[in-house]
């Protein structure tokens, strides 16, 4: 009998090498991934003949016992097929679309005389339900305009016609107060109470135009038959969709059917947007994240979660608005990538509210999960910066001085991507005459290093020296004295355009400016420079005092500082009444204090 990696190579060696879906078993029997292929045999033989990089994948294939698959005709059967086990199954290492919440959707009731309203639980029974409404107001205002221009039943009695027929019903209160016709007593024909439905159905698919056509044409008909009241009351209905349709309608409307689809990536999730616009609205907003499994690329994600969306707000439309050309292709789609006018602009919005999910899930992560959030941070550091270790302690140094007097420098600690206030440190820079900016960094770093040896103190992952290339080498000259150099990563950032320099490298890197790699890079420069500043402000400060107040003779250093505790600043010294110098001084001292400032 042969065991399960005997089995596993003999699958990889008869896969046919055709379109399709495979399937992934653990050990219990359980589909831990479902995947699809252009070419079954080279896909799946692809995970167990080449050496992974991703750690999750390494996991994946290990715990593989058995492989099966399906061949179909096309990519896109396979695409459909993927997507639908992955809903069915929800195996541990396929990505997923979390959604937060259940949104509400828009059902027009499958019965006779049918009710309209909103609900949170999608049942099949042959209702029609439009939506998911990500915005309840949205849904609540579209409802409110339905029953101001429709007047309908709002009650749950069995309106067959039998029953009608038979009289079981009365008028109620809804029907005085003019927001039913009661249908339930033949006031009202199904004729003209489906023809209100069909019409409330074009309201809800955004085919707003249709409907202020049939107005306008119901409106012209009672006109020219001298029915004024039926007319005007047409108009005022016409008047009611046309403030709607200004308020709705925010893309230029020669856009007629478009679905718009942006993506942010990340490491471990991806942030989606997706827009339906029809006849110049946006009928459909919707944004998403998406947990990725296995270092999943922006074509595998947006292949994952477009039928999705597209299924589930159901989108005819032929054209998708990307915001990057990604090897994609869907049978009967046309994607494009705008680069001007109104489709750009819609491309531009969308990217934007992915942007604002992602900050939002950003920021309640940090507070639910901040252990977590700090985590990710590293590991996009660890993943930027081409490090082996995570960075769980950071380290970055920056030198303040004015034209060479009191130059300082300062180490600023960061620990689990947090500063860590406690570890912070000034250095008076000594051995250096002059500004000399490189010299100064240099002897810095080897003290600060020199010292944490002799402390037998952990060193950092990672060393951040604000500067470009000069700094950097004058940072690596002080490691490589102390026989660190290659013990610790160390990185030069260049202020103009933020470039990373790397030791060795003569050309730097740039990082994406929205990453947070870069962020917190930048976040430990600038406190690096704060910290900095602020000791060079105090320092130099007290340098001035006292070369002001030392001039005086016969006044001492205990004297100064009685006179700066009382008086704060030199300048409210040196305006002062002697007799309030003398209150602290005494007569003697206060009148040569009052005679120096006189003079000078």
């Amino acid at each position: 009998m042969l065991t399960s990696k005997e089995n596993l190579q003999l699958k990889l060696k008869t896969l046919p090498e055709k379109p399709g879906i495979y399937q992934y078993f653990d050990a219990a029997g359980t589909i831990i991934y479902v995947g699809k292929a252009k070419n079954l045999k080279k896909r799946v033989a692809s995970y167990f003949n080449k050496t992974q990089d991703n750690g999750k994948t390494i996991l994946l294939v290990k715990r593989i016992v058995d492989i099966q698959y399906m061949v179909v005709d096309t990519e896109l059967d396979a695409l459909l097929l993927e997507n639908n086990l992955i809903k069915k199954y929800q195996p541990k290492y396929n990505i997923q679309l979390k959604d937060d919440k259940t949104y509400p959707w828009i059902c027009i009731k499958n019965e006779p005389f049918p009710r309209v309203f909103s609900t949170r639980n999608v049942i099949q029974d042959g209702s029609k339900y439009f939506g998911p409404y990500p915005s309840g107001k949205v849904m609540h205002t579209l409802l409110s305009l339905i029953k101001e221009l429709y007047p309908l039943r709002n009650c749950s009695y069995d309106l067959a016609d039998k029953k009608i027929k038979e009289k079981r019903y009365k008028v109620c209160l809804e029907y005085h107060l003019g927001n039913c016709l009661a249908p339930c007593v033949s006031y009202e024909s199904k004729t003209h109470y489906d023809e209100k439905i069909s019409q409330i159905e074009n309201l809800v698919k955004g085919n707003i135009t249709s409907v202020i056509q049939f107005l306008k044409d119901k409106m012209l008909y009672h006109a020219q038959n001298h029915e004024f009241e039926q007319a005007q009351e047409m108009k005022v209905k016409l008047e009611t969709l046309e403030n709607y349709k200004a308020k709705s309608t925010i893309v230029s409307p020669t856009i007629h059917q478009v679905d718009v689809c942006t993506l942010i990536d990340e490491p471990d999730a991806a942030f989606v947007n997706y827009l339906c616009i029809h006849n110049g609205s946006i009928i459909h907003a919707y944004t998403a994240e998406v947990k990725k499994k296995l270092n999943e690329t922006r074509e595998e994600v947006l292949s994952f979660v477009l039928p999705e969306l597209r299924s589930r707000f159901s989108s005819v439309s032929k054209e998708v608005l990307l915001d990057a050309k990604l090897d994609l292709k869907l049978d009967g789609i046309n994607f494009f990538v705008p680069q001007k006018g109104d489709k750009k602009h819609l491309v531009d919005l969308s990217l934007r509210n992915a942007k604002f999910y992602r900050l939002e899930k950003q920021k309640q992560e940090k507070i639910i999960d901040p252990e977590r959030h700090s985590n990710r941070i590293m590991e996009q550091v660890k993943t930027d910066f081409r490090l082996v270790d995570l960075p769980v302690h950071m380290e970055c140094f920056d030198n303040s001085n004015i034209q060479g007097t009191n130059p300082v420098s300062a180490c600023v600690v960061f620990k689990n991507a947090k500063p860590s206030k406690k570890d912070y440190r000034h250095f008076n820079v000594k051995t250096v005459v002059g500004p000399d900016d490189f010299a100064s960094m240099e002897e810095a770093v080897y003290r600060r290093y020199k010292r944490m040896l002799e402390e037998n103190q952990s060193l950092p992952q990672l060393i951040i020296i604000d500067g470009g290339k000069g700094q950097l080498s004058a940072a690596l000259k002080a490691l490589e004295q102390l026989e660190l150099r290659g013990k610790m990563a160390i990185v030069g950032i260049a202020k103009r355009l933020e470039e990373i320099y790397f030791p060795g490298d003569s050309l730097p890197i740039y990082l994406d400016k929205r990453s947070e790699s870069l962020k917190v890079i930048q976040f430990m420069r600038n406190e690096a420079h704060r910290f900095g500043i602020t000791h060079h402000r105090n320092k130099r400060s007290k340098a001035a005092i006292t070369s002001e107040l030392v001039s005086i003779t016969g006044i001492g250093s205990k004297t100064q500082e009685l006179l700066m505790k009382t008086f704060k600043t030199v300048s409210a010294i040196r305006v002062a009444e002697i007799e309030d110098l003398a209150k602290v001084v005494g007569n003697a001292k206060a009148k040569v204090i009052r005679d120096y400032f006189e003079v000078n």
